[in-house]
């Protein structure tokens, strides 16, 4: 079986490592079906061919795609690139591809879509989504409930479906919380991999990131531990399920 490309940006190796561990578990997924990358740390190999795997995950992080390209942090702007230089070849191929709260940003922008801090940013925690008339079609939600809740926390947002895309799921304070360009390229803005737990660990590694005012982290972290997500993990199960016949 091929394997799942792992695609990870956030620089914070307790954070990075965790996220990996969530999309495992959540994921019903083992260690050596993947192969995990940390773009913080190594450029992506310049043989890389998408053919050699399943599909594509790419984790969240403290970057923005809207950031002023000046005051970008150099990796950031690197990781940015990266993630960029594949999508040409994602969206023409349609590449089983899941991008998790920074994925939508890139699949978006890729697409020409406008994505920016005007509207749409969420603060750290749940909000309830509902599936859109298409998503009760997609393989991917079939038979959830047409509302659960799932865990946000961006400073930017897509303002406009990207052409070529079917509109999934969406939230009274985001429109656009999963999208689908082609038959197989996912992207949430909430993060299917976390958890309340998820949550409270990242919440206090980036209580000085500007998610949130770092006096807010000890009521932000008993919110999201007060709610039950079990449905966003299930997109991402169906999306290894999918793709990779697990």
């Amino acid at each position: 079986m091929r394997p799942f490309l792992i695609l990870q940006l956030r620089p914070e190796t307790e954070a990075s490592d965790g996220e990996f561990a969530a999309f495992l578990e959540k994921g019903g997924i083992e260690a050596g079906r993947t192969r995990r990358i940390r773009l913080d740390r190594e450029p992506l190999p310049a043989d890389l061919d998408l053919g050699d795997y399943a599909g594509i995950v790419v984790g969240g992080g403290p970057g923005c795609v809207s950031d002023d390209p000046a005051t970008k942090p150099e990796d950031e702007a690197r990781i940015e690139a990266a993630i960029l230089g594949l999508m040409p070849e994602v969206t023409r191929r349609d590449v089983p591809f899941l991008g998790c709260c920074y994925g939508i940003s890139i699949l978006a922008h890729h697409l020409g879509a406008e994505v920016s801090k005007r509207r749409w940013g969420e603060p750290v925690g749940p909000v309830t989504v509902r599936r859109t008339e298409a998503g009760a079609e997609d393989p991917l939600l079939a038979d959830l409930p047409d509302s659960f809740p799932a865990l946000v926390g961006h400073k930017e947002a897509t303002q406009a479906l990207p052409r070529g895309c079917a509109h999934l799921l969406a939230s009274e304070t985001c429109p656009f919380q999963m999208i689908r360009h082609g038959r197989n390229v996912y992207a949430t803005q909430f993060h299917p991999e976390a958890d309340g737990a998820v949550f409270a660990e990242r919440i206090r590694i980036y209580r000085h990131r500007g998610y949130f005012a770092p006096e807010e982290a000890e009521a932000l972290t008993e919110r999201v531990m007060a709610v039950r997500v079990d449905q966003t993990p299930q997109i991402l199960a169906r999306f290894f399920a999918r793709y990779g016949g697990v």
